[in-house]
């Protein structure tokens, strides 16, 4: 069988590289016409499985591919009732999810893969995504979730691995689609998507969402979401074509900062009464009823492509988008001093609040061009994926105060928070905002230039050899103001008490990022492979903010953090190339981590080291049995790491030993009858010699929560379907803060009704 090139997946069928600097390769691909190539695309569609990635930088087929890449398709998350990004990632193992201090990451996704975090390797269409936004899947094609140090594929930042979300573009087929849901806690959800082609080769596509709703079994918390994404394409079906879409999201949120974890199973604390409390209920919301959270978030994206010929096509895509997040937010000090017992009467018990407030703007400009040839040299195909980028990153954050002090001659009076009764909790009681000082705002702007390409070498039917790499420039810079103490003016000599100093730096490095790889073919529905990549985490690469302090990562003067990953996996196509199985074993290191010497001096040799197993399995077992299931063994260590004070770290917070998730269902008549189960192993918080006695809850326990679905095609233009979301009604911890006090409880037993509309 001929290789066909399809307009829909050529970026997986061929590979890429810059004209200008391999222009070798386009003058060999008009050689070579036609390159026999055996496809391994199933002959029928398979809702839930996918064998193409649409990342222009992968060069062969998700089979062929030397690395972890599981591909998560808007099929699955519908029949799933899935609607949000974090949710949508339950369906691959080794990620968790995190609570931020004070309640910071309400909106924002935020979660850590295979032992490091990944919050800021979000990428939309193969371009970062900034900003602190809960992402709907409203839009979305397909969301890839690539494993393993990336570096060569996204450049700095990338110790774990990256999230590609993949946007929904028009086509030349007319299709209408829309969704009216509602479910518990009063949640009512529209989505439309709407193709129309509009001449020979035009064509336009709006998605729309719309959202509002509370939380299940949680006071005074809800949410609103108001998206759309509109889209045009012109030259479609030609050799030439050009999309404009762009993205706007309005989110309007009551933040959530949990509920203290006393009576919990594990909790400890020093006070008598208080260790043996009972639990708080559920409900109890500790904030304020004017905690407010806004997001306005915008981008647009324009993106050509040309096909110089039948196996070269060049790309060009730019994008700017800009985020604003304005949050006040009320946490809970559930530290030593914050959960009070003043008597043993449990109904005098309090704990104290405390008020956080963001303004924060993310900005991006974004540049890429690319050209993809397949092409014959010295006997041998070659598959290129090259490219230059240039990106400008800018994070720029307003500073706030709460306590009574005099800044550049203004005096500001304390921010008055009353404790709230622990048990009765009362969400009108008067709460100060936190006030805005002038100065103190901190601008952290980052610029990249990179140029990357990728080869893979077929030498025979079974053995191909692959290499890629990514050169690229990075200029960090920082300013900030910060208020002069007693405490601190020893650091900014000739400023006075109660003055703004500026303060922040620069840092600007050359990356040098790379991966290779090995496999040899058994079968044409099957590979074994061999990898190994690298990458880099400069200070700031986070938030672009860095810092003078010693012992932080974030300090310019420190040296990138350096990760290696050894993978080596086997995937095969079974039943017809209807199912497909993985299996990787891999050791992830990162290196050149902030820490103390033995001295208790800072000093860059700590590590993390996680060694693993992942097992996958997506598609159809019939005709009629879809199936997703995975799961991960993990083993991560701390190397090397103590504090200044002499505690050691052993373990890495966060990360299970085993993780794991299943989704099946079956359809019959005209119903389709789904079900499923996650797992998620204990999770430490407490990685340290420290005094456990002190800590509130040491970790969060082990849980399995199970979902299910029942759905009835009325006819072809209407389909009904009911998900019942943890049905067995497992209370468990989502997410807990690092002090250990506060915790977010997992989505009780709820449901949602859909109908979905064909037209």
């Amino acid at each position: 069988m001929r290789h066909i090139r399809s307009r829909k997946h050529s970026s997986a069928h061929i590979a890429a590289m810059v004209a200008a600097t391999f222009s070798i390769a386009a003058s060999a691909a008009d050689e070579v016409s036609e390159l026999p190539e055996v496809s391994v695309q199933s002959a029928k569609e398979v809702p839930f499985k996918a064998d193409q990635s649409a990342s222009q930088k992968f060069t062969k087929p998700l089979i062929d591919t030397t690395q972890t890449v599981q591909v998560i398709k808007k099929e699955l998350l519908r029949e799933q009732g899935v609607f949000s990004l974090t949710d949508a990632l339950r369906n691959t193992p080794g990620i968790t999810i995190q609570l931020g201090e004070n309640g910071n990451t309400s909106a924002g996704d935020t979660f850590s893969m295979r032992g490091f975090n990944a919050s800021n390797q979000l990428f939309l269409d193969g371009i970062r995504d900034l900003g602190a936004v809960t992402r709907d899947v409203y839009n979305l094609e397909q969301i890839e979730v690539v494993k393993g140090p990336a570096g060569a594929d996204i450049g700095r930042g990338s110790a774990s691995g990256y999230i590609n979300l993949i946007s929904k573009l028009p086509s030349l087929t007319d299709a209408n689609f829309a969704t009216i849901g509602y479910g518990t806690a009063d949640k009512k959800r529209g989505t439309i998507d709407v193709n129309k082609k509009i001449g020979d080769t035009t064509a336009v596509r709006i998605n729309a969402l719309g959202f509002d709703g509370n939380v299940d079994k949680r006071d005074e918390v809800d949410n609103q979401n108001f998206s759309i994404a509109p889209s045009i394409g012109f030259g479609l079906g030609t050799d030439t074509r050009f999309y404009l879409y762009s993205q706007h999201v309005r989110q309007d949120n009551t933040p959530d900062g949990g509920i203290p974890t006393i009576g919990m199973n594990g909790f400890f604390n020093a006070d008598a009464n208080l260790n043996a409390g009972r639990k708080v209920d559920r409900e109890n919301f500790y904030g304020s009823d004017n905690d407010y959270e806004k997001v306005n978030a915008d981008m647009v994206t324009a993106k050509f492509e040309h096909d110089l010929t039948v196996n070269s096509t060049v790309r060009n895509i730019s994008r700017y988008g800009r985020t604003n997040i304005d949050r006040v937010t009320t946490g809970m000090n559930t530290g030593a001093t914050g959960l009070v017992a003043p008597s043993a009467d449990p109904a005098t018990w309090t704990v104290n609040r405390s008020r956080q407030r963001i303004d924060r703007d993310d900005e991006i400009l974004v540049n890429q061009t690319s050209l993809n040839s397949i092409f014959d040299l010295g006997g041998f195909k070659n598959s290129f994926v090259g490219g230059l980028e240039f990106i400008y990153e800018n994070q720029k954050s307003k500073g706030f105060g709460t306590a009574a002090q005099t800044v550049n001659g203004v005096t500001y009076t304390a921010i008055s928070n009353p404790v709230a009764n622990l048990y009765n909790p009362d969400s009108n009681a008067v709460l100060g905002i936190p006030y805005a000082i002038p100065g103190l705002t901190t601008d952290g702007k980052t610029t990249t230039a990179a140029i990357y390409a990728f080869d893979t070498i077929d030498l025979n039917d079974q053995w191909q050899v692959n290499a890629g790499l990514r050169y690229e420039h990075y200029n960090t810079k920082t300013t900030a103001g910060t208020i002069v103490t007693v405490a601190n003016q020893a650091q900014f000599p000739g400023y006075a008490v109660g003055s703004i100093a500026p303060s922040g730096g620069s840092a600007s490095d050359n990356l040098l990022s790379w991966k290779t790889g090995v496999l040899f073919k058994p079968a044409q529905n099957g590979s074994i492979y061999a990898s190994y990549a690298t990458s880099y985490t400069p200070p700031g690469s986070a938030n672009f903010a860095l810092t003078s302090t010693a012992n932080n990562q974030n300090n310019g003067a420190l040296d990138p953090q350096k990760t290696d990953n050894i993978e080596i996996g086997t995937k095969w196509d079974l039943l017809d190339n209807q199912l497909n199985v993985t299996a990787a074993i891999f050791r992830t290191e990162n290196d050149k981590q902030t820490s103390f010497d033995d001295m208790l001096q800072p000093a860059q040799i700590g590590k993390t080291r996680v060694t693993g197993v992942e097992l996958l399995a997506i598609g159809q077992l019939t005709e009629h049995w879809q199936l997703s299931a995975g799961v991960t063994k993990l083993n991560a260590k701390a190397l090397d790491q103590q504090s200044n004070v002499g505690l050691d770290t052993t373990a890495v917070r966060w990360t299970p030993d085993y993780s794991a998730t299943l989704w099946t269902q079956y359809q019959f008549s005209n119903f389709t009858i789904g079900g499923g189960a996650r797992y998620m192993g204990d999770q430490k918080r407490l990685v340290t010699t420290e005094n456990a006695a002190t800590t509130n809850m040491p970790e969060i326990p082990s849980y399995v929560v199970a979902d299910a679905m029942l759905a009835y095609a009325v006819n072809k233009n209407l389909n009904l379907r009911l998900n019942m979301y943890n049905i067995f009604d497992k209370e468990y911890i989502e997410t807990l803060n690092n002090g250990g006090g506060r915790v977010r409880l997992g989505m009780p037993r709820s449901a949602m009704f859909t109908a979905e509309m064909m037209f």
